[in-house]
């Protein structure tokens, strides 16, 4: 019998879906095929360790083995529900066009078995906030938008919005003051200013900009939320961000900034140098790729440390990256993104659960709650614009 190598197994539906939805013939099928095959379990723990990492991420399958693989996960939790008594449902994914992000999310996103526990009972309860518009304040004027924009200055302070099926309008920018853009929660912009710097904006951010830059230096507000800006370099002048309790001396150089109410302000930077220091205070801290800086506003010092810079920018390319994130935190930033609002009593042991992958921020929350009920063993059911998360009774 031929060899089978680590390779072989990336490229076999059974192996694939024994990895995703085990069940008991597909046990036996396996403890059969090792047994036959001295070797074959070292090959087994490759594979099993590249699919963790990034495996169907590289597109192994083709679409029909994919849609295969996705009916089956749908079948295993279909099974589920009928199974459970007196508990909440699963929902599953309703198309085939989901089935690349369901199988990418459900494969990127393990259990960490060293930090696992089970609930102790208890619920999350999952509100479904009002969706606002975007609002440009501009002249004293408000102007709303239901979707995401992208905003584009030219060197006159006109700015040309692009919406999503929409034409694009143009509009004269306040060139004396600074405007502001309003970005609520579940939905993100981006921004393209005069001198060429782009930001992204992410939910629950509300930033002051001008329309053009006077001619010493570059300076915007962010008065709360989270951005993500490539500066374009300028010796001559200067760019500056300036939060509620910080200010970010920027050198031409890729970096993020976040700033919520009620939480410590921190930098995380990507590429080139920035300085920081407390408004006020003349003494600077510098800067360098893969650290994050934050900001404690009790010893009113910066905390640095290195970091994989990819976990907390992601989110502008539209998904999330977790490296043994706490569960809570995943799931603070769902909330923040889908514009949700959890609340959990403390019998339900989240603390210990914590995720590594990537979660997808499809635009049907289903296809993420899904992921979330699959990988830590929880229900959940959308009922009246609330969405309640329990635990699956063994």
């Amino acid at each position: 019998m031929k060899n089978i190598t680590y390779s072989d197994l990336l490229h076999d539906i059974k192996f694939i879906r024994w990895q995703l939805v085990p069940d008991e013939q597909l046990d036996n099928y396996w403890k059969e095929l090792i047994e036959l095959n001295p070797g074959l379990d070292k090959e087994i723990q490759k594979a099993a360790l590249y699919l963790k990492s990034d495996g169907l991420n590289k597109s192994l399958l083709g679409s029909n083995e994919q849609e295969e693989l996705l009916n089956r996960i749908q079948t295993t939790i279909h099974n589920k529900k009928r199974t459970r008594i007196g508990r909440r449902l699963i929902a599953s994914v309703a198309t085939s066009a989901a089935c690349a992000v369901l199988i990418i999310l459900f494969t990127m996103l393990f259990k960490d078995n060293d930090t696992e526990s089970e609930f102790n009972g208890g619920m999350i309860v999952g509100e479904l906030l009002n969706s606002e518009d975007v609002q440009l304040v501009t002249n004293n004027n408000t102007i709303s938008f239901n979707d995401n924009i992208e905003i584009s200055l030219d060197e006159k302070g006109t700015a040309q919005i692009n919406q999503r099926n929409k034409e694009i309008k143009k509009i004269e920018l306040k060139r004396n003051d600074l405007n502001s853009l309003i970005i609520p929660f579940g939905k993100r912009s981006d921004l393209i200013l005069a001198d060429g710097t782009k930001i992204w904006l992410n939910s629950g951010t509300v930033l002051e900009f001008p329309a053009q830059f006077d001619e010493n230096e570059r300076v915007i507000n962010l008065k709360s939320g989270e951005i993500y800006l490539e500066v374009k370099h300028d010796d001559n002048k200067p760019f500056y961000v300036i939060t509620q309790d910080i200010r970010v001396e920027v050198h031409g150089t890729s970096f993020n900034v976040t700033s919520y109410d009620n939480l410590n302000s921190t930098v995380i930077l990507v590429e080139g140098h920035v300085s920081l220091r407390k408004n006020g205070v003349n003494r600077s801290v510098s800067l360098y790729p893969n650290e994050l800086a934050v900001y404690n506003s009790e010893s009113l010092e910066f905390d640095k440390k290195e970091v994989n810079v990819e976990d907390y920018t992601s989110w502008k390319d539209g998904y999330l990256s977790l490296n043994k994130t706490p569960m809570t935190e995943v799931l603070k930033r769902i909330s923040r993104y889908y514009n949700l609002s959890f609340n959990y009593d403390n019998s339900v042991e989240l603390q210990n659960r914590s995720c590594t992958g990537k979660i997808q921020l499809s635009e049907n929350l289903e296809n993420v709650m899904t992921t979330i009920s699959l990988l830590t063993s929880t229900s959940y059911e959308i009922e009246n614009n609330r969405i309640y998360i329990t635990n699956e009774s063994k």
